[in-house]
């Protein structure tokens, strides 16, 4: 996703730039080209380059500058889901294969830190699961001990604990996983991104894949070049090379997050995620001096489905302020989008019906973690043509456990094309201030309308140009929002995230 349309900034952004690469000018031809450069489309080219391949990585906006720049960079190897619910949805084997294809992951990132010596505050520390406000004792042992008996089931390692370091639960049953870790994102890809180029890989920024032709070669055309490759692959947050196939099997989700200064030694250095649904989540990253950054998440919805982020960004500094009384001021705040799939694990893997286009998709929560074993999955997959963990993430699945939440989810479209029938959300563009957005009803057609930071309209058809549904403004991000697939569009009708290729018309 292109920040240009984003009113928020992460904590990451403050003080890291993002990589410089030209735009595509020329057409170009290699054995993969890479469509996305976050976390999982840097790692897939990466481990292609090592492999001895050719590869051209390629984005919309600037590199690193999507959805990646957005995460809370938790490299914890646990569904994110529970694993109780993992190995319910799909069985022991798989779940093991999950279990151990993430802690793959996260070895694999300290390895590269080690290997180039990337100075990115990479660091091993605890992760602790811990009850919700609302749980008494009895009721969070009860989850706890679902989640230890699942845990030895998949091989993750876990131990029955008490108390952690938080206002209210410094005796309250807890699980422990040891050997989580953490980092600074870009500062990681940053390091990546170089290492690439200098082993001959080729970047460009800001240069939008507009056509797909599929093929025993796939060309990838782009407003003013073109890219014929022997294989593709789309990391794109979303995947823009296919219609329904992948994006009736996830949702997107909007997670809030917020950092705050906090003196050092105030708060141990661990992960912490409670067992409310959806779930809160802390952790650390180093400040300088006598301070550190707290930095926690949560406050989740269904993209598009609500637009009230300041509410939302209060009751998230509500309750870490509970939590951590002594918390300092606040130093940013941002969301970011999340796809969740039926059964919790992504979907990564050759593209349905093809043959040399793959996908990486479906991050649930677990972007950094897929993100980087899609590198290892796909550089597999497309070098010796199989991996050990390909059935746990093969985009062609449905399983038919996840029936009910492929039901579910899918009924966000089916209300969605019934606002074509009701009224608009604004009677009049006139009525808008800076800043806000809706949709006028406008004789048989839906308008999106908005009013930029800059008190210029923008009139576009509220149609979204993926698959047709109502888009909804996002006045904390000042963007549109498509509830169905999770496509965004800036103020101006510019496409900023897939699976949309076009803009609004």
């Amino acid at each position: 996703m292109n920040v240009s349309g984003e009113a928020t900034k992460s904590v990451w952004m403050l003080d890291t730039k993002f990589p410089t690469a030209p735009r595509l000018q020329q057409d170009e031809h290699c054995d993969v080209a890479v469509v996305g450069a976050g976390i999982a489309g840097v790692s897939i080219a990466y481990e292609l380059v090592l492999a001895g391949r050719n590869v051209v990585l390629v984005d919309r906006g600037p590199l690193l500058g999507g959805m990646t720049s957005r995460t809370t960079a938790h490299l914890a190897p646990v569904c994110d889901d529970g694993l109780g619910a993992l190995v319910e949805m799909r069985g022991e084997e798989l779940a093991r294969g999950f279990q151990e294809s993430q802690q793959a992951a996260v070895d694999r990132i300290e390895e590269l830190v080690g290997n180039l010596a990337i100075d990115c505050d990479f660091r091993r520390l605890d992760g602790f699961l811990f009850p919700a406000a609302w749980m008494d004792d009895e009721e969070a042992a009860k989850q706890c001990d679902k989640e230890y008996a699942a845990a030895i089931k998949v091989g993750a390692i876990v131990e029955r604990s008490k108390g952690v370091p938080l206002n209210g639960h410094e005796s309250a049953p807890v699980l422990r996983y040891p050997n989580q870790a953490t980092f600074h994102p870009l500062k990681y890809l940053r390091a990546i991104l170089a290492d690439f180029e200098k082993r001959g890989g080729r970047t460009f920024a800001n240069s939008a894949v507009t056509d797909i032709e599929e093929g025993d070669q796939v060309r990838l055309k782009c407003e003013r070049g073109a890219i014929t490759a022997s294989n593709a692959v789309f990391a794109t947050n979303s995947p823009i090379n296919t219609w329904v196939k992948i994006h009736s099997k996830m949702a997107p989700y909007r997670t809030y997050a917020m950092a705050f200064e906090i003196t050092k030694r105030l708060l141990s250095d661990a992960l912490y995620w409670d067992m409310d649904d959806p779930y809160y989540y802390v952790r650390l990253n180093p400040g300088s001096g006598k301070t550190n950054y707290l930095i926690v998440g949560g406050r989740d919805h269904k993209s598009g489905e609500a637009d009230d982020g300041d509410a939302r960004f209060a009751a998230l500094e509500a309750w870490i302020r509970a939590l951590v009384p002594d918390l300092g001021g606040e130093t940013a705040r941002w969301s970011g989008q999340v796809l969740d799939t039926i059964d919790y694990c992504g979907f990564i893997g050759r593209s349905p019906g093809s043959k040399n286009v793959f996908v990486a998709t479906g991050d649930s929560g677990q972007g950094i973690t897929h993100g980087a074993l899609a590198g290892l999955l796909i550089r597999d997959l497309v070098v010796k043509g199989s991996n050990s963990w390909e059935a746990v993430y093969a985009p062609d699945r449905t399983p038919p456990a996840a029936f009910a939440n492929y039901l579910s989810e899918n009924l966000t479209a089916v209300k969605n094309f019934a606002e074509y029938l009701l009224p608009g959300q604004v009677k009049s563009a006139e009525d808008l201030k800076s800043g806000e957005g809706g949709v006028i009803h406008d004789g048989l057609s839906k308008l999106a309308v908005c009013r930029d930071r800059d008190g210029k309209l923008h009139t576009h058809s509220a149609s979204c140009s993926h698959l047709g549904c109502i888009v909804h403004w996002n006045s904390t991000e000042q963007c549109w929002d498509c509830p169905c697939h999770g496509s965004q569009f800036a103020p101006d009708g510019a496409v900023l995230n897939g699976p949309a290729i076009r803009g609004l018309s």
